[in-house]
């Protein structure tokens, strides 16, 4: 982590916390704020992406961006992949209710089209993540590298769409083996989803049935294949793709 408070810490400070704003992220379709949340001791930097400043989107239900925000939490940490900053999803806030997550510090020049090779090369986590969870914007300003040199994932409002609406800047490994201890964190997921376990439950939470259902159809073509595909959409690469 980012911090030195761990994960079930963080989660309890994002559910309890006092949200403080601290100005607006200008860059962006949506409202976005920077803030620090404080409960008792603690105070962390957050961003808080309130529900009424939400555009809507045709092909999505409304008022559903940060709930989605959350559900791709919640799939990261199934997995065991550590991808996606702790997010939670308060029904009050100073704008009303919407996603609050751990504020990651990175350095905001260093994004995918300037990482070193290197850096490329550990970004399959990512990429497979992705297509998972059936990412519409994964844009090269959405995958972060803390201070620390974790590998963080944002931006999750457009997926889970139960149409292929994938589109990522991750095309590095097409057609490369998928490693067998992700296939098998794959399958474990798949098998929870479909007999309704723990995942499933929270996941409920946020996606409908038809969504939930769309990530095992798609989970079990990767896990058929064992590579990572080739693009399948007609436009696979987000705009701007920074």
């Amino acid at each position: 982590m980012s911090t030195i408070l761990d994960k079930t810490t963080l989660i309890n400070i994002l559910n309890l916390g006092k949200i403080n704003l601290q100005g607006q992220f200008l860059f962006g379709s949506n409202f976005t704020f920077f803030a620090e949340l404080v409960y008792e001791t603690d105070t962390i930097p957050v961003v808080y992406k309130p529900r009424r400043g939400e555009r809507p989107l045709w092909d999505f239900p409304v008022n559903t961006l940060g709930k989605r925000e959350v559900a791709a939490y919640l799939i990261s940490e199934f997995l065991g992949w550590d991808l996606v900053p702790p997010v939670v999803y308060r029904k009050r806030g100073p704008l009303g209710p919407g996603s609050l997550q751990l504020f990651i510090d990175h350095d905001p020049e260093y994004h995918f089209f300037k990482f070193s090779k290197t850096d490329r090369e550990r970004l399959r986590p990512a990429a497979l993540f992705d297509l998972v969870v059936n990412n519409a914007d994964r844009k090269g300003g959405h995958i972060l590298i803390g201070r620390d040199g974790h590998i963080w994932l944002i931006d999750h409002g457009i997926c889970f769409n139960n149409e292929n609406k994938l589109r990522t800047v991750i095309w590095d490994f097409i057609g490369q083996s998928i490693q067998p201890d992700w296939l098998f964190a794959l399958d474990q997921m798949v098998n929870d989803l479909q007999t309704k376990g723990g995942l499933f439950i929270s996941l409920r939470a946020y996606l409908r049935v038809s969504e939930i259902n769309a990530i095992v159809r798609r989970t079990l073509k990767l896990l058929e294949t064992g590579v990572f595909p080739s693009p399948s959409t007609r436009y696979p690469i987000p705009y701007p793709p920074v």
